[in-house]
């Protein structure tokens, strides 16, 4: 059976050459150079976790809408959450989702052993989560839940975006005495999750 070329989109035709484009002109230029991100990168087809119709520019330089407010981060902010977290070979990793796993499956291409939960999901508190040496968070939060610390190990790490007056950052945290402190990092522009946003307060 012959496959009609003319019918497929750029990527599709050839999503390989399109990654390594990416790579090279989005995220080494940027400082991602891990060998192991970008390997995972360049391995796991950014194309299927888009609407069709998005499939064509799945590898541009910012976030592609998935629907719903949600949106898929642009290929430097996962680049710069897996430089940051640098997700190790057996270890046990809880992606944060918020309409797309492919964080998730950039993680498992690394080598980890990966959970992923909706963002909706994890808001709420949660008894009996596994124990976990990592959580990534595909996306900018305003506050980090209990649940979240509360599924970490003593000593685990989480990678996340951070709102900062209105800013979103790059920010890592790590579980100390039951209590996760997070660190801004480097500023991103990142989608932001509604569900962790900061209760509302009356000022007078």
């Amino acid at each position: 059976m012959t496959t009609n070329t003319a019918e497929m989109s750029p990527v599709a035709a050839d999503a390989g050459a399109a990654r390594r484009a990416m790579i090279d002109s989005q995220l080494r230029v940027s400082g991602v150079n891990d060998a192991g991100v970008l390997a995972a990168i360049g391995k796991v087809a950014r194309e299927d976790f888009v609407p069709v119709e998005a499939r064509g520019y799945a590898y541009i330089d910012r976030a592609i809408p998935l629907g719903q407010g949600r949106a898929l981060p642009a290929p430097l902010v996962h680049g710069m959450i897996l430089s940051e977290a640098l997700p190790r070979r057996g270890e046990r990793v809880l992606v944060v989702t918020a309409g797309s796993t492919y964080l998730a499956a950039l993680v498992e291409a690394m080598g980890a052993l990966v959970d992923s939960v909706d963002a909706a999901a994890v808001a709420k508190p949660k008894r009996g989560a596994a124990p976990y040496d990592l959580v990534l968070i595909d996306g900018a939060i305003e506050q980090l839940p209990g649940a979240v610390a509360d599924a970490l190990t003593d000593g685990g790490r989480v990678v996340t975006g951070l709102v900062l007056r209105g800013v979103t950052r790059l920010a890592s945290g790590r579980k100390l005495g039951g209590a996760v402190q997070l660190v801004p990092l480097a500023e991103v522009g990142m989608p932001v999750l509604g569900e962790f946003a900061r209760a509302k307060s009356w000022s007078f």
